[in-house]
């Protein structure tokens, strides 16, 4: 049976419940109409309550948001807001180093992450009003909206492998709700189930075949799962509020409506299972949101000089790692293992290089040295950068073809001597976020004439300039050398040779 003659019959009877209902109410007689009636009305409550996302009773906040405007958040969520690991986000760049070559981009974490609490709700209210039938509660709506707001409490970096910065975002949350008070989530109406389906939506799901695996909500609510970290398609609104925000502050143009998006979001069941689609006029757009990831990273966040400052800062914090603190415990914990400790992680912010450059303690010269050529643009100066044209087994084997270039180089000058420790090579990996796959491959669009149907979309009716491949590699080189500003020019005029010379 089709889900369509399903939900028919589901209908179908519904209707006739309802109307056996009504006959029993016109058959009765006061005052059992009038207690039928009262039973009547307050189970019809009930469910308005539940399944209802207006909250014009609550104690709303507003916050005026430069991107998305007035933006009003639940008292809930305005709790969280007001806890010390979140406020800690007030601290934290959104774009790191980035601000050091774009200077408008000093905004934090915070705004980000309310933006993004706002965006679920958006989209979560779209689907809602658009289909009643997907049964989304005001619970539902609640544990969206605060996955959003918490979504980025660790810090996105990969600082090992097997270390993600959603798990201490999950651990930092806890840290939230154990301060808050279980009673505060209930006054609210949200349960221990809750929380669990919170910290699943930090983590974001994963597409699998298997059984579902969540315990938070059951496989009815799957599409939930892909609003704020989207794991299976990149599709998120952490993705809507950052490309808008990072755009915005950078001064590059976004050419991705997340706004038009939005309105052509609808759930359809595709291989068994509920996803968020959308319009197959849509796809153009949608691919503009994966090339805005690519400029981004491009011109932004891979900045060439964004790139060696974030360098730097990684140099100095290793050499300040154990140091920072002077006469400090034995069991105190290194900057580096902060992230075992949620106490300790939370005390991390960006506020640490001011701590480093302040310091006089001798021991933090090396670390502070660092810092200070930073703040006095004394950087390793760019050589060039180049795409690689084939595959590279390993870092080693591009250091060594790169070695070996530098000693075949005759210098023009007999006096100037080139070195691999002075001419540092770089890698850099640019896709649109699914390595060398073309991620549009993997978002479902609908049709106008079989909204319930959904598909992944054909090649014909995509645009004939995408690219072929979705992914390169760029090598960069710079001189990291010190010297007499007349042996730096020569030493870089003829580094700038033999790099062209090895391209």
């Amino acid at each position: 049976m089709s889900q369509a003659e399903q939900s028919r019959k589901l209908y179908e009877h519904r209707k006739s419940l309802l109307q056996e209902l009504k006959r029993s109410y016109d058959a009765s007689e006061e005052p059992d109409k009038q207690q039928l009636w009262e039973m009547i009305t307050n189970e019809l409550q009930d469910i308005l309550k539940k399944y209802t996302l207006d909250f014009s009773k609550e104690q709303m906040k507003i916050f005026n948001d430069p991107i998305h405007g007035h933006i009003a958040l639940h008292p809930l969520l305005v709790k969280i807001t007001d806890t010390p690991q979140f406020q800690r986000l007030r601290h934290l760049k959104q774009l790191g180093g980035t601000y050091l070559v774009y200077p408008g981009a000093s905004h934090n974490r915070f705004e980000h992450s309310i933006g993004v609490a706002y965006l679920a709700g958006r989209l979560v209210k779209s689907l809602h009003d658009n289909q009643p039938e997907l049964k989304i509660t005001k619970q539902d709506f609640l544990c969206v909206q605060i996955a959003g707001l918490c979504h980025d409490l660790g810090l996105p970096d990969d600082i090992p492998e097997s270390w993600k910065h959603e798990q201490m975002s999950v651990l930092m949350f806890d840290s939230i709700v154990k301060s808050l008070n279980e009673e505060v989530l209930r006054e609210h109406g949200l349960t221990d189930n809750d929380v669990i389906f919170i910290k699943e939506l930090i983590e974001g799901a994963k597409a699998s075949d298997n059984e579902w695996p969540y315990k938070g909500r059951n496989v009815e609510k799957s599409f939930l799962y892909e609003i704020v970290a989207n794991k299976q398609n990149g599709i998120d609104v952490d993705k809507w509020d950052y490309f808008a925000r990072d755009c915005h502050h950078l001064g590059i143009r976004n050419s991705f409506d997340h706004l038009r998006l939005l309105k052509f979001a609808r759930v359809c069941v595709v291989n068994g299972r509920k996803h968020i689609c959308f319009r197959d006029k849509e796809a153009d757009n949608v691919y503009d949101m994966f090339r805005t990831r690519y400029t981004l990273h491009r011109q932004a966040y891979q900045h060439k000089i964004g790139n060696i400052i974030e360098d730097m800062f990684a140099e100095a914090l290793l050499l300040a790692d154990r140091d920072l603190h002077e006469d400090r415990p034995a069991d105190m914990l290194k900057i580096s293992e902060a992230i075992k400790s949620v106490e300790d992680y939370s005390k991390l912010t960006d506020e640490i290089f001011e701590q480093i450059l302040s310091s006089t303690s001798p021991n933090l010269k090396e670390s502070r040295d660092i810092l200070d050529k930073i703040m006095r643009r004394k950087l390793p100066k760019f050589i060039g950068e180049t795409r690689l044209t084939k595959k590279i087994k390993s870092m080693e084997e591009l250091k060594n073809s790169w070695k070996a270039a530098i000693e075949k180089y005759k210098p023009t000058d007999p006096n100037v001597n080139l070195t691999t420790e002075e001419l540092p090579v770089y890698v850099v990996d640019l896709d649109h976020g699914m390595k060398d796959k073309n991620p549009i491959e993997h978002v479902y669009f609908y049709s106008k004439r079989k909204p319930n149907e959904a598909s992944t979309i054909e090649d014909y009716q995509l645009s004939s300039f995408l690219p072929n491949k979705f992914n390169e590699e760029l090598v960069r080189v710079y001189y990291r050398g010190s010297g007499p500003v007349k042996e730096e020019e020569k030493k870089m005029e003829e580094a700038e040779k033999c790099f062209q010379t090895w391209c």
